[in-house]
């Protein structure tokens, strides 16, 4: 995939000239071993999550505190230098993808949860806190912090802001946007700024959320207030076990219509049902062609009665097996390998790619047949782990980068499938980011004329285009190419724009 990016060094040692200078500025205020310059320093940092795109940096820094971070910023600017922020680097899009001619930013140093405020359930944390840190530092408070990626054990909570991350209970309590309070963000010109405030709304333009799933294209994050929510009094899983992935689509639709929104309600296929099942030793049913994990949470009367209406729904739609958790360790053995789910799959393969997109819940059923259709067509097997609840699917594609050409099939299988989730009324994106990864499939599903105005709006925020350039908005120019719109003769109609 070609970021669309167009360095403006012209040569080799134009490079490393801009390079050697760049460092002696940092080192200024950074000490020696925060400022990193040889190959094998930058290695680590040359992908995120999404390694199928790799590229090396010229320098990566990593400030310990923001006016540090500050200072970075306005050398960069001053000298017109691009700067790609970078969280825990698990990101899924490759938004976190460096530049051969830009500074990676490293925030994994800001780990630090620097106050929690137990009468109104908020934290102020540093972006390099892991997600799953929040919840264990309040857990004896009775709290935790509700949005949980399968990554949440290392991926960092300035990465979930940035891609607007979900997880396995946003269904119920909403995805990052909606489990936060305010943000502290350093300008493109090394300006902080406060987003948002300790209340739960603010006058003026909703900034936050535009800030937040902006893919580090508008402003570093430093410092973000999170809710908390009291742990609910119960929570129990329902397994059901489905012979037929129509059926079990069914079921999910089936659930939400009846009014009952769980806690959780997670889908899987029969590849990953055996991969998680021979990774984790959940319980699952192996030969079941899906299954849904639905939890349910509430005062005990409540999940009692809603675990009776989902069972008769269940059966209803033909579960072959309905299981409810014995007891919390079972609960937590069900999760576990939903949440392990991706490693689990990269055990019976060299590579998989996953995707991540969003559809109504009623065309489940219509979807996976046609990725089942399309992993005929292409030749490449496909397990499919996803948020049933808000049809947000994360087919996993197998396949091996050593075969010649294999990568680039894969991409095409990716793309069609984002393209049918566009054509059902969907969405290219549910909680990875677009970054490069997804950026053809912005111009199937945004007009020139939305395109645009996302363009302008990145001006606004960073005029030179100098934060992650060439992810997450293609440029018009692009979109013409990839021939998914008419665009008029295929130019921006800000000039200046072209570079973003």
């Amino acid at each position: 995939m070609k970021p669309d990016y167009q360095s403006k060094i012209g040569s080799e040692a134009e490079r490393l000239e801009l390079r050697d200078r760049l460092a002696g500025k940092f080192r200024s205020f950074l000490p020696d071993e925060s400022v990193l310059v040889d190959e094998e320093d930058l290695r680590p940092y040359e992908c995120d999550g999404l390694s199928a795109y790799r590229q090396l940096p010229m320098i990566c820094v990593l400030p310990h505190d923001i006016e540090q971070v500050q200072s970075v910023m306005r050398i960069c600017s001053e000298l017109e230098v691009p700067v790609v922020a970078r969280g825990a680097g698990t990101g899924l899009s490759g938004g976190a993808l460096p530049l051969n001619d830009g500074v990676l930013l490293s925030l994994s140093r800001f780990n630090q949860i620097i106050e929690v405020d137990e009468a109104n359930r908020t934290a102020r944390v540093q972006p390099g806190v892991r997600n799953l840190a929040i919840s264990e530092h309040v857990s004896d408070l009775g709290l935790y912090y509700a949005p949980d990626p399968s990554s949440q054990i290392a991926c960092s909570i300035g990465g979930n802001v940035a891609e607007n991350s979900g997880g396995v209970h946003c269904l119920k309590y909403g995805l990052t946007v909606h489990n936060i309070l305010k943000l502290e963000v350093v300008t493109v010109d090394g300006e902080l700024i406060t987003i948002g405030n300790d209340t739960y709304d603010s006058p003026g333009l909703d900034l936050l959320a535009l800030m937040t799933g902006s893919e580090g294209m508008l402003g570093v994050i430093v410092e973000i207030t999170v809710k908390l929510l009291p742990k609910p009094e119960v929570a129990r899983v329902v397994l059901a076990a489905f012979d037929d992935v129509q059926r079990a689509g069914d079921a999910v639709a089936g659930i939400i219509g009846a009014g009952i929104i769980p806690g959780g309600l997670e889908m899987m296929d029969n590849p990953s049902i055996r991969a998680a099942e021979d990774f984790v030793r959940a319980g699952y049913p192996v030969d079941a062609a899906a299954i849904l994990l639905c939890e349910l949470d509430g005062t005990e009367e409540e999940v009692v009665d809603d675990i009776e209406r989902v069972r008769g729904l269940l059966q209803g739609c033909g579960a072959t097996e309905v299981r409810v958790a014995a007891d919390d360790d079972e609960r937590a053995r069900f999760w576990s390998g939903r949440k392990g789910a991706f490693p689990a799959v990269g055990r019976i393969s060299p590579d998989y790619y996953c995707i991540d997109g969003t559809i109504p819940r009623r065309h489940l059923g219509h979807v996976l047949t046609r990725i089942s259709e399309l992993s005929d067509e292409f030749g490449l097997r496909v397990a499919n782990v996803f948020h049933a609840g808000d049809g947000n699917l994360h087919p996993l594609i197998l396949y091996d980068a050593n075969i010649e050409g294999e990568l680039e099939r894969t991409e095409q299988l990716g793309g069609k499938i984002l393209e049918m989730c566009v054509e059902v009324g969907g969405t290219v994106t549910g909680e990875h980011g677009v970054g490069i990864e997804k950026i053809n499939e912005m111009c199937i599903q945004f007009t020139d004329g939305a395109l645009t105005q996302f363009h302008a709006v990145k001006a606004a925020f960073d005029p030179d285009g100098l934060l992650n350039p060439g992810k997450a908005v293609p440029t018009l120019a692009r979109c013409a190419e990839f021939g998914a719109m008419h665009v008029h003769g295929g130019n921006l109609p800000h000039p200046e724009l072209e570079r973003f």
